[in-house]
Parts: structure tokens; sequence; C-alpha cells
């Protein structure tokens, strides 16, 4: 094979965080992953860095203000507080708000914005972070063991630079946090493959295909359970190919999530781990610029190993390296076999059982053929400064700001605690179809299938009433949040009434 540049970004502190003794998701995992590369001798074939992590200010260019400030600030201890008794921000059981969540979030986003500049530099032909890849996370929500999307923000680093992007999501969950993100518009393109039916996040039908001017360019291909690597490859290579041909991307985001292996805790397909690093072989035959990020996968010592042979696959050494483990760290977890395997079990495939796979693959290829041309770009230089941070350099040297600014972000924070008219309503059709008219740039529209929520460990949906979207949500102690509000309204009248009063008698 020829040889790829390879940019591979670590972060030696990612290992020692933990979601809790009883959760699935495991962030020790890249820690395994990283040791075994390092044993087979990768590192000094690659370009090796760490990666500088997220600031606040980054993460807002998808996530909201209040979503960030939360996660900066909650602890175990304040987590019901600042969550207002877990209606807002974490719902659920799934995202514990576990000690160093937000550092945790800072090292996978900026792995993977980094991973994007480094594409846009050109210094690299393919870049790695397996601590990425955390696809469910919402605009102002988490979701599925995800806090901060990083795919979001690391294609949009690479859309400063490029004017098409292609995201490719092969975890046995459906990739709906980056859908919704990119739902109406057609610079990003998305294309996910995974389980569908009473399985999280209950969303992903070939029905989803994008709104306005997204219209068509966001792919699901749903799958049944017990998938085997012939039947995968044989929806992936042509979709892929299709797409491809017809969108010509100028990069390409591979989200490698190995919850689709065969034995995952919580996966449901059947691939051995060359039916799933099949994958990466395939996009690197495409000479496209590639980012390979992590994702699911809650049994250990297979996520490690099919990390760490997709990372052999980006170099192209694969057929070099010894199927048998090298001695390291954690050697005895990969008893009692010790080889670089992971094998297929004797799960029936639905798939091909019932003729459905074939169904799927031609509604997507028709979707595909649908598309008359690749979209056309206008691209101009964007600042690398943000208006902010020009802004801010006066107050960083010590000067006073002016009374009109402290005046109006009082007045700012004091509308920002106001409620919306009906919290518990959801969105209507007619919301809908309003939105659709907005420009992509200021929408973000998930799919109207998706109006619950769905528990990732258990797959039941919980309470529609707690878990409403798009809402300001208060503790539910029983109090009138509308008569607080009025009376804190006419309490301030009354104070201004008074200084009014004052300055006139002192005049």
């Amino acid at each position: 094979m020829s040889r790829r540049r390879v940019a591979y970004y670590y972060d030696p502190d990612v290992g020692a965080y933990t979601f809790g003794y009883n959760q699935y998701l495991k962030p020790h995992r890249v820690k395994i992953t990283h040791d075994l590369i390092s044993a087979y001798d990768m590192l000094d074939k690659m370009h090796v860095l760490k990666p500088a992590r997220s600031s606040a200010e980054t993460m807002t260019s998808f996530h909201t203000d209040e979503y960030v400030q939360f996660l900066s600030r909650v602890t175990p201890e304040t987590a019901a507080k600042l969550s207002f008794n877990g209606t807002r921000f974490l719902v659920g059981d799934d995202n514990p708000p576990f000690e160093g969540v937000f550092e945790f979030s800072s090292i996978s986003a900026g792995g993977s914005i980094a991973a994007a500049q480094r594409i846009n530099s050109g210094a690299a032909d393919i870049a790695i972070n397996w601590a990425g890849g955390l696809h469910h996370a919402k605009k102002a929500e988490a979701s599925g063991f995800c806090y901060i999307n990083d795919i979001v923000l690391g294609i949009l680093e690479l859309l400063r630079d490029v004017p098409r992007v292609l995201y490719i999501d092969i975890d046995c969950h459906h990739g709906d946090g980056v859908e919704e993100a990119f739902y109406t518009t057609d610079r990003v393109m998305t294309c996910s493959f995974h389980k569908y039916g009473s399985y999280f996040p209950g969303t992903g039908t070939q029905e989803d295909q994008g709104r306005g001017e997204g219209k068509g360019y966001a792919v699901n291909v749903p799958l049944k359970d017990g998938i085997t690597d012939d039947a995968f490859q044989s929806v992936f290579e042509p979709v892929i190919a299709k797409i491809l041909e017809v969108y010509r991307p100028s990069a390409v985001v591979l989200q490698c999530g190995a919850d689709s292996l065969a034995g995952d805790k919580l996966g449901c397909f059947n691939l051995t781990m060359h039916g799933h690093a099949h994958c990466v072989q395939f996009l690197r035959q495409q000479n496209v610029p590639l980012v390979l990020l992590g994702g699911g996968g809650y049994t250990v010592k297979n996520v490690a190993r099919a990390w760490t042979y997709e990372t052999a696959c980006a170099l192209g050494i694969e057929d070099t390296i010894d199927p048998l483990l090298p001695y390291n760290e954690y050697f005895d977890w990969f008893g009692p076999r010790f080889r670089l395997e992971v094998v297929s079990s004797n799960m029936d495939d639905l798939n091909v059982k019932d003729g459905s796979l074939e169904i799927v693959r031609q509604k997507a290829l028709e979707q595909l053929s649908e598309l008359n041309a690749a979209p056309s770009v206008g691209m101009q230089d964007v600042p690398r400064e943000s208006v902010g941070t020009h802004l801010r350099r006066g107050l960083d040297r010590g000067e006073a700001r002016d009374d009109i600014d402290v005046r109006l972000a009082q007045h700012v924070r004091y509308v920002s605690r106001l409620p919306t008219s009906d919290p518990t309503s959801d969105e209507s059709d007619e919301d809908d179809s309003s939105e659709s008219e907005l420009p992509s740039s200021t929408t973000s529209r998930r799919p109207r299938s998706n109006k619950r929520l769905m528990s990732i460990v258990t797959n039941q949906y919980l309470d529609a009433q707690a878990t409403a979207r798009g809402t300001r949500q208060f503790f539910h102690s029983g109090m009138d949040v509308d008569e607080f509000f009025r009376a804190a309204a006419k309490e301030r009248e009354e104070v201004l009434r008074h200084a009014s009063q004052d300055r006139m008698l002192r005049v």
C-alpha cells in the first residue's frame, strides 16, 4: 500500500477519568489502546501529538453558553441543583456528573479539533483521535455517555477550509447528534450504519433525509441484529462509493464506534475485527483526507484490539503485524488466546434471513441517485481570531468597562431568567414548517420522530414530561414560577420609582 502521513493525537490524562464503577463506558480503554499501539512499535511511524484541550469558548461554536457553563461547574454534589432535579442538561442515568467531566470533554474535543486542523493545514493525510467520536451529545444536552460533541466541533473546523465534508458512522447506535447538527445544510453529508428498532436512540429511519438545503444529504442505513462481515460490506461499499461519486467530499470523518463488534456488552451486531476495519481500509484507498475517531465500545479488550488494528490499517502495515500480542502493561486482559482478533459469534443474521438488507441498500442508492451534482460552495478566508477575543484585549489589560456595558450585561442576565410561556409544550408541525424556511446557518432541526429520550443501557423511553426539550425547566417544587417573576418585576419597578423620586427631590 502507498504511504500516508498519519497524525496520532493522545493525551495521557484521558485514562484517569471514570464515569463510575457501575457505568459501561470506560475512558481507560483509550490508554489501553495506546499502550497496545506502542507495544506494536507503531508510534515511531506516525506524528504523535498531544492536543491542546478545547476551551469553553471553542465548545460554544456548537453548544449553548449555558450548557458549557453547566459542564464547567457541575459536580456529583451539585448536579441535582444545577440540572433542576435532572430535567435539564443531564437527563436520565446515562450521563452521570462524574468528577472532571469538563476536563474529559475538553480532551476529547481538543483532539478532534486538532485532527481537523492538521488535515486543513495539509500536514497529514490521516488524523486519529481515539478519545473522540462522542456522537450523541446535543446542542444543550448530554446523551448516551456523550457530553460534548467533538465530532461536530471537528467538522466545523474542517469547514473553515474545505467546501464539503462527509461524515460516516459505523457505531451500532445511530449518530443522531451529528445528523441533527447538520440536518439543514448541504455542506456536510451524514451517513450512519446502525441498528434500528427498539434500540437507543430510536432515530435513524431512511425517511429522515434532511430538511431545506440539507434535503437528501442525511443518509441512514438501518440494520437488524447479527449482521456479519460479508453482509455489512455488501451494503457499506456500494453506498459509500455512490456518495463519493455524487458528493465528492473534500474530507471524510469516520466514527469507528466499536460497539458494532461481536460480543459487545451493549451492541447487537456480529462484526469481526477485520470486518470492522475493512471500512478504514476502503476509505484509505480512496485517497481522500481522513479523520478517524473513536466512539462507542463497551467490551474494553475488544475495543483496544480493533482500534489498534485500525491504526495499523491507517499506516498500511496491517498485513505485517504479528497476530500474537506483544507483551504490554495490560497483557493479562487479553487472555486466554492473547491474539489480535475479535471473532464472530453464532448469532443469526436477521438482515439476510428476512431479505431486508437488499431493500435497505436499494433505497439508500435511490436516494443518492436523486442528487444531481455536488453542491457548490463559495469559500472565503475566515479570521483565525474571534471578535470576542479581539474585543477582550483591553479588558485583559485592566481597562474599565463602560457603564452602558455593565447595565447591558445586567439586563441580559435578567431577561435570560424569564421562563417561556409554555415550558412543557412540544414543537408543533407549524413550527416545523416555519423553521424549515430559515437559513441553514440559523437552524438545527432534529428529525420529527425523535420526540422522546431513550436510555442507551435499557433502550427504554424516559418520562416525556421530565424530558421536554428546547424549553426552560424549573424545579418541580410546586412554586408558581410566573407569580414569582411577576412579583420580582413589580419589586424592581418599585425600586426604580423610589430612585426616581429621590433624584427629583435632590434636584
